[in-house]
């Protein structure tokens, strides 16, 4: 008995998880429509489900790729943070969540930084890892867009971030909120500069990223249903005790209400961002001016005769 309860059910386990795994992987439900999607269409449509156009979240990685010129990028090397500055523990250790985190997504933490040209324009992208612990933002998370600004200041280049988050990471109590006003002193900084500040609000954007960098491009870009706000709709009906209107915290209603500038489908994307930076940056028109010829006859004003 001990030699079926040790060996051969923990072996029998592991076939069926890896089975599961691969399944899971080859295939994946929209979880807008219920639709399965093959991985490789649904990689080819840029995550988008190719039946109800659904906008899936989309990993670090595909998103650099799909923006930068040709796929090609360079990362930066991130500033070393405190891992566990506060010994947090609730059901697990916070440094236990980090490591699982981190094996899961190959990342160090919620954010990747990298650098490269868009359209031939150089640019700083800065994009989240929602698959890493919900993509908060922590000591590490604010210390990199820190960076992503200067290393855009130094390459007079725009920054583009990407967020796609829960907001502060609780785990990291006030050092995590501290963040905030550290990303809003960031884009401050980027403004005074000169420098292009473009937001692209992927689903979902909430809690304290909202409330600081997040909010406050030069062009805040959504992409379709996402969901963007503070704190939690069942939260607000709760507390002003009222029903919310129909699409709430949706991009296009933020649309509507003037709270981003554009709601942009991921396939034009990058075309988008590539008109965006031409216009913020190279404000000079792109074809020779011609000056207006003054009529025949030496009259500033075609008419002016009969006027007189």
């Amino acid at each position: 008995m001990n030699w079926l309860t040790s060996f051969v059910r923990p072996k029998i386990r592991a076939l069926v998880s890896k089975t599961t795994d691969t399944t899971d992987k080859l295939w994946l439900k929209c979880p807008a429509c219920g639709q399965m999607m093959f991985h490789r269409d649904l990689e080819a449509a840029l995550f988008v489900c190719t039946s109800c156009g659904h906008h899936l979240r989309m990993d670090a990685k595909r998103r650099l790729a799909m923006l930068f010129d040709d796929g090609q990028y360079q990362r930066i090397e991130l500033p070393k943070t405190p891992h566990d500055p506060l010994k947090f523990r609730d059901k697990k250790r916070y440094a236990d969540r980090l490591k699982t985190a981190q094996t899961a997504t190959g990342e160090a933490d919620a954010i990747v930084v990298a650098h490269g040209t868009i359209g031939g324009l150089s640019a700083v992208v800065a994009a989240f890892e929602f698959d890493f612990m919900g993509g908060s933002m922590g000591v590490a998370v604010g210390e990199a867009l820190v960076t992503a600004a200067n290393l855009a200041k130094i390459q007079a280049a725009p920054l583009i971030v990407v967020p796609s988050s829960g907001g502060a990471r609780m785990h990291e109590g006030i050092l995590s909120l501290m963040q905030m006003p550290r990303t809003v002193i960031a884009t401050m900084q980027l403004r005074d500069a000169g420098l292009p500040y473009v937001v692209v609000l992927a689903d979902p954007t909430t809690g304290g990223v909202t409330a600081s960098f997040a909010m406050l491009a030069d062009i805040a870009i959504a992409e379709p249903n996402a969901t963007i706000g503070f704190a939690g709709a069942r939260v607000i009906e709760e507390t002003i005790r009222e029903t919310l209107p129909e699409g709430f915290q949706r991009a296009e209603y933020l649309l509507d209400h003037g709270m981003v500038d554009m709601v942009v489908r991921r396939k034009e994307l990058r075309s988008t961002l590539i008109r965006i930076l031409g216009l913020l940056t190279k404000p000079e028109p792109t074809a020779e001016v011609l000056a207006l010829q003054p009529p025949r006859g030496g009259d500033a004003h075609p008419g002016a005769a009969k006027r007189s």
